[in-house]
């Protein structure tokens, strides 16, 4: 708990550096462009300026952090692939042959894969070990861990950021998962936050039938139900969260807390985003959204928090696949911002 409360002082001491916010919006304006022809590429690079602290900010190191963790949920019937696949996928993902790999491959990401809590023993090598239990409990009719497991998650997830970034310095870090079942216990999480229908936040997540569907609404209301009243939101990740949800929530609060632009991917990183802000509002400041997925309840918490997506590509796969483009979005932003020569420096008449 000392780590979590470690963290949230530091971002509670965290304020987006208003004069490198001024500059880099200067520099903008005098750029060979008319102003603000680069739309919302201008108010991104300008908004990595106020996180970092610098008016020509640099991305060099592109970190993409892959949770993965199992659900005891699944027992309910709410997938259309079984348990087993998170190992499977795990694998795929260390063998470089998944699309995150793909896409992290082209866009010179490293990807860093986390066991959290998968339901199997893996090889751990170049898989880092911080595996709270086998997966969480069945959320249909318990808490899915503790809350001592619930914060212990978050603390890893700060764990790994901050032992990363001291060896290679991360400039900027998006999140990622892997774990069958885990838009359930995202739906839940939304919807108790929100406090909302679990209807108006509960997709089909990797493309289940309607029986399956009707199931996993009737699976999450009766979730919340019988784990309510919910005191927090540690004891809302403790209840209907997931190891890899809390393992992302402390890589987002660390992001901040250390001053680098953290990149949500789709609807688990939503979720996880979601904990995150209501543990501490400014850490929202250090966010951008990737992408829309198609899963309902992710549109429904990106509004809610005035999160704007930077992409709309239909896409709702995880993995941190959407974070990735974004990342080379957001870097292409700053190196335009400090590349870019003025109109002054290039000897051109302004056209203001």
């Amino acid at each position: 708990m000392r780590k979590l409360e470690s963290i949230l002082d530091r971002i509670n001491n965290a304020e987006l550096d208003e004069k490198s916010m001024r500059l880099a919006e200067e520099r903008q304006n005098e750029l060979t462009k008319p102003r603000k022809s680069l739309g919302r590429l201008e108010d991104i690079s300008i908004k990595v300026a106020g996180i970092t602290g610098s008016p020509r900010p640099s991305i060099k190191n592109k970190v993409v952090i892959v949770m993965a963790g199992d659900h005891g949920v699944v027992e309910e019937g709410i997938t259309a692939y079984p348990q087993e696949v998170t190992t499977q996928m795990v694998n795929t993902f260390l063998n470089g042959d998944a699309a995150i790999n793909v896409f992290s491959r082209h866009t010179s990401t490293k990807v860093v894969v986390v066991d959290m809590g998968i339901a199997s023993d893996m090889d751990y090598t170049i898989l880092i070990n911080k595996k709270i239990g086998y997966g969480t409990k069945n959320i249909f009719r318990g808490p899915a861990m503790s809350r001592e497991d619930a914060i212990k998650a978050i603390e890893s997830g700060i764990e790994v950021f901050e032992e990363i970034h001291s060896r290679e310095r991360i400039d900027i870090v998006g999140t990622g998962d892997m774990g069958i079942g885990n838009t359930t216990p995202s739906s839940a999480i939304i919807s108790a936050i929100l406090n909302c229908n679990p209807e108006l936040v509960t997709g089909r997540g990797s493309g289940i039938d309607d029986s399956s569907f009707k199931r996993k609404i009737e699976v999450i209301n009766k979730a919340i139900k019988i784990n309510k009243p919910f005191k927090d939101p540690v004891d809302i990740m403790a209840k209907l969260g997931g190891f890899e949800i809390g393992g992302i929530t402390g890589v987002m609060l660390a992001a901040a807390a250390y001053r680098v632009p953290v990149v949500i991917d789709g609807f688990i990183s939503g979720a996880a985003a979601a904990i995150a802000i209501e543990l501490d509002r400014k850490v929202k400041d250090f966010m951008f959204a990737s992408h829309k997925s198609v899963e309902v309840g992710h549109g429904v918490m990106l509004n809610h928090y005035e999160l704007k997506p930077i992409l709309d590509l239909d896409m709702r796969l995880g993995e941190g696949t959407g974070a990735v483009l974004a990342m080379s979005i957001i870097d292409l932003s700053c190196k335009v911002l400090d590349e870019m020569k003025t109109f002054e420096e290039a000897k051109v008449s302004d056209m203001i």
